[in-house]
């Protein structure tokens, strides 16, 4: 059976030298190692146009294909990450709050005690589409799509994607929620990104893709943080791979 599946990260490296570990750092070298292990086991690491490829034609996708994406768009996605997937020329999605664009993460660095770490520039942004790093939507202000009304729920959706097309001239096809939240009523959700031009939306946690999908607006993704063996991960992926998930994110 053929494979997709989608690693969801959040942030690459240390964290600040006022700050502390959490779940959520994969450090430089394990995630090095865990890229080179992609490559030593002939892993095909797709971009977002191919995975868009694949939305539309299951037939294509490989026996064994990875996409790789990060939340929030941390500038240590820029500075840390990006050298690394260079090295070994991957691509990556990268899912970006527009209204946190160059400032830090206030919505988990005073809530649920993660360190404060500074987010993106568009400028840095740019330099991140360069490089082969697709930038797509994390909504506008990064909040539970179950707590808010139908009205901002559409703000989310509309602003974020008209933000990032206008500061960075491209087009934007996928969406993922925050939190890992799509709200209470799934159709309702599918029909406002829809509705918006999306072409799909990822959730945070479960099991990698199996065909057909049931709904491109609830892809999962396994969470990959500090603890995870993402060989464990690839070894058995139809399984869920029960990767530690913390809930918040």
């Amino acid at each position: 059976m053929n494979t997709l599946v989608i690693l969801a990260y959040h942030k690459i490296g240390d964290p600040p030298p006022d700050g502390w570990h959490t779940w959520n750092y994969v450090t430089a070298e394990a995630f090095e190692n865990q890229l080179r292990y992609l490559e030593e086991n002939s892993w095909d690491v797709i971009n977002s146009d191919q995975f868009l490829e694949i939305l539309r034609d299951p037939a294509t996708v490989t026996s064994k294909a990875v996409l790789i994406t990060f939340d929030d768009g941390y500038r240590s996605n820029l500075r840390v990450a990006l050298p690394i997937l260079k090295k070994f020329s991957y691509p990556a999605i990268i899912f970006v709050p527009t209204k946190f664009v160059g400032k830090y993460n206030s919505f988990d660095a005073d809530i649920f005690y993660e360190p404060k770490e500074f987010i993106c520039t568009w400028e840095e942004l740019r330099e991140l589409e360069r490089n082969n790093i697709s930038v797509q939507s994390h909504g506008s202000t990064h909040q539970h799509f179950s707590k808010l009304s139908a009205a901002e729920r559409l703000s989310e959706v509309y602003k974020s994607k008209y933000l990032i097309e206008k500061n960075l001239n491209k087009k934007v096809d996928y969406f993922s929620f925050p939190y890992g939240d799509e709200g209470e009523d799934h159709k309702e959700t599918k029909g406002i990104l829809e509705g918006a031009g999306y072409k799909a939306a990822f959730l945070y946690g479960g099991p990698p893709i199996r065909f057909p999908i049931k709904s491109k607006f609830r892809l999962t993704r396994v969470p990959i943080g500090a603890d995870t063996d993402l060989e464990e991960v690839l070894a058995d992926p139809i399984n869920d791979p029960g990767t530690g998930l913390n809930p918040n994110f």
